[in-house]
């Protein structure tokens, strides 16, 4: 179990636990756009959109899963938050809900994702965790081409990666007219490498707002950007 200022997160079912990367994308999405509906693509425990409830109006608040115990787990935080009456998953592969809701002519304000990134040769032995972990079960192309199929026309679509992969997935995303509108670099201290990516994307071409995040002065010492954005989540913060 792992508790939040406004809601705790049960995990013993989900191979992802809570981390910092979901916390991270779910303090920093930019809400600009006032969204009324939202979607987060492989929800895990429901992290992040439930964040996205504690930090938004929006009335509809979707998120979809494909594994089924994590689904489950997914479905009984949304039901233990106080936003349970805005907060809905679903068991669904993308390909399959992204063609439904297209046909439907559905779309979403806030598309939200901490997709599977580990794209190298290697298996943990636990098949779940990989399926979460690992790249194949959910290309950045795929998802980004669902992102483009369902976003709207002020839409955002928010996503952590590996700073690796930033390149690469800002072109996927440029191919399908989805343009950066702000981009944060992290760094776990202030010597050491680039880790993540933080980029927001929007239908618009434009100039990017680029910045950079560095979580920690020293071992369990924040910097002071890194208390501001998740102040209030942790409950130490």
């Amino acid at each position: 179990m792992f508790s939040f200022k406004q809601f705790t997160i049960q995990q013993d079912r989900c191979a992802m636990k809570v981390g910092t990367d979901g916390v991270l994308l779910g303090a920093w999405t930019p809400l600009i756009n006032n969204p009324y509906n939202v979607l987060d693509i492989g929800a895990g425990t429901g992290l992040i959109a439930l964040m996205i409830a504690q930090r938004s109006n929006a009335e509809q608040i979707d998120a979809i899963e494909i594994d089924e115990e994590a689904y489950e787990q997914c479905v009984e935080n949304f039901e233990a938050s106080p936003w349970n009456d805005r907060l809905f998953c679903f068991h669904a592969d993308l390909n399959e809900y992204t063609e439904e809701l297209f046909e439907e002519e559905e779309e979403y304000d806030l598309i939200i994702s901490n997709p599977p990134f580990y794209s190298e040769n290697y298996s943990s032995g636990d098949e779940k965790r990989d399926q979460a972990r690992f790249q194949e079960s959910l290309p950045f192309d795929e998802l980004i081409e669902s992102a483009q199929a369902l976003l709207s026309d002020n839409g955002i679509f928010a996503v952590i990666i590996p700073f690796k992969e930033e390149e690469n997935f800002i072109a996927l995303a440029k191919s399908v007219n989805l343009f950066p509108l702000k981009i944060t670099r992290v760094k776990g201290t202030p010597s050491s490498e680039i880790k993540r990516s933080l980029l927001a994307f929007c239908r618009l071409e434009q100039n990017p707002l680029i910045d950079e995040l560095i979580i920690e002065i020293e071992r369990h010492n924040y910097t002071e950007d890194y208390k501001n954005l998740t102040k209030d989540f942790y409950l130490k913060m």
